[in-house]
């Protein structure tokens, strides 16, 4: 078993191994939804597939793939401070482009949509563009090398 199946599954020689599975979510914390869905559907190019006040929080979710991403906002609002990807928690999210060229055509779409992005970052590992969503949560569309 490679390091990495080892640290995602846990048990006794002869139990039955127990495995995570695919990521089904990402919840983001937002300040503003009339401000990030709008920025989202952009993005995605897609309505979000669930608009409900749970009562503890309110959420937008967004179908991307097989993967659910949800925008929350809380009634009390969010605490006034910026998005830091040095802070323990969440340093940024990747979406998947299928190649390079697609990337490109991604940052073209960003910078029609009037987003700031840099330019893509190509490295050993494959290929990133960079974005912020309005409370400054960094996002990246990925694409691993050929």
């Amino acid at each position: 078993m490679s390091s990495i199946d080892s640290r995602l599954s846990f048990g006794q020689p002869g139990d039955a191994v127990l495995a995570l599975g695919p990521i089904t979510h990402v919840a983001l914390t937002v300040r503003d939804l009339s401000v990030s869905v709008p920025w989202y559907r952009d993005l995605i190019g897609a309505e979000p597939v669930l608009d409900e006040d749970t009562g503890p929080f309110r959420h937008v979710v967004f179908a991307i793939g097989d993967t659910l991403l949800g925008l929350h906002e809380f009634p009390e609002g969010a605490r006034d401070e910026a998005f830091d990807p040095r802070r323990p928690g969440l340093d940024h999210v990747a979406f998947q482009s299928p190649d390079r060229q697609t990337l490109d055509a991604w940052r073209n779409r960003c910078v029609s949509l009037g987003l700031d992005t840099g330019t893509v970052v190509d490295a050993h590992y494959g290929s990133g563009l960079a974005v912020k969503d309005p409370d400054g949560i960094a996002l990246e569309i990925f694409a691993a090398p050929a």
